[in-house]
């Protein structure tokens, strides 16, 4: 089986079964697993912060940083197609009472004219305002494409200048930093939130983090308790997070040479729809004439994609596919497409 559906399909490495076999734990409740402390450590000065938390999952941290920043019955501005916006199940308004105003992006990015009209002020009696923006980088919905640091700055700057809180959904933030050569920290340092997922192209089995500053990560400490994501001997999991970022950074520009050959394959089969010059990190989005039929005939060879709509597809490169992984579902998506 070679499963292109996600980079969450990933698992554990034997170096990586071995870190969490080999663990120190403590009582995380506590904050008493050293584990957890070390990674806590470690993604905060890696994401430019001054702390960070581990969580169970990156949209529980995406979720915590929303609370954080707004009250019930203020406004979230996004991009339209954002993780926050379509994927976490209307958690925006379910836990943090939030009103989206969404943005039509370009490749999952907008700029200060779209902020600015975003978040102008309400002309109602009622204090409704935008208090916080929340941009993603790498954009899962546009093909994992990447912020240019400038854009990024421009908008969280004029955030800043309007009394906005700014949130960054980093869940596939080292990829951008692998393929733009931006340390991460000069990606993650000009928000007042930052999200790592752990569990995706870093290839842990789950969790991920939320940084910001010491206060806010304080106060975030209780909305991880309120979300019920606690942990006891956390440090299990920590310990693969540890082993991810010592091994599996770096790494992740072999899947995005891999995304970038299966993306120029696939744009020369007939039926195919797709501009290789979009593949920027690990996603590659595309269409074809019939998508059920297309994903059924994968499926009877063992090549698993993900369907999006009549037409859509997606496949994500990660570390458990290889080289010959990409020729075999080339030639097996050749064959569907006849």
């Amino acid at each position: 089986m070679i499963d292109l559906r996600s980079d969450t399909a990933t698992r554990p490495t034997e170096g990586m079964r071995a870190a969490i076999a080999s663990a120190e734990v403590g009582d995380e409740q506590k904050r008493e697993d050293p584990s957890v402390n070390a990674l806590q450590e470690r993604a905060a000065a890696l994401l430019g912060q001054e702390a960070a938390l581990f969580v169970p999952t990156a949209t529980m941290a995406n979720q915590i940083a929303l609370k954080l920043h707004t009250r019930p019955g203020d406004v979230l501005v996004a991009e339209r197609h954002a993780h926050v916006v379509i994927y976490e199940y209307g958690g925006a308004a379910a836990h943090a009472g939030l009103m989206i105003e969404p943005v039509d992006g370009r490749a999952g990015r907008f700029g200060v004219a779209e902020l600015e009209a975003a978040a102008a002020p309400s002309t109602k009696v009622a204090d409704q305002r935008a208090t916080l923006v929340a941009l993603e980088n790498t954009h899962n919905s546009s093909g994992g494409r990447c912020w240019p640091l400038a854009e990024l700055r421009a908008v969280t700057d004029a955030a800043r200048e309007r009394g906005l809180a700014t949130h960054l959904d980093g869940a596939r933030l080292l990829n951008a930093a692998v393929a733009t050569g931006v340390a991460p920290a000069e990606i993650g340092g000009p928000f007042d939130t930052v999200t790592l997922c752990l569990s995706k192209g870093l290839g842990c089995p789950l969790g991920a983090v939320l940084a910001g500053s010491a206060e806010t990560m304080e106060r975030a400490w209780r909305e991880k308790h309120l979300f019920g994501g606690a942990m006891r001997q956390a440090g299990i999991v920590a310990a693969a997070g540890l082993y991810a970022l010592d091994h599996h950074v770096e790494r992740l520009a072999d899947d995005h040479a891999r995304a970038k050959r299966l993306a120029e394959g696939l744009a020369a089969l007939p039926g195919v729809e797709l501009d290789p010059a979009t593949v920027e990190t690990n996603i590659v989005i595309f269409t074809v004439p019939d998508a059920a039929a297309f994903t059924a005939a994968l499926a009877a060879e063992d090549i698993e994609m993900s369907q999006f709509g009549p037409t859509r597809m997606r496949a994500v490169t990660h570390l458990d596919v290889d080289d010959a992984g990409i020729d075999r579902a080339l030639a097996v998506a050749a064959r569907a497409l006849g």
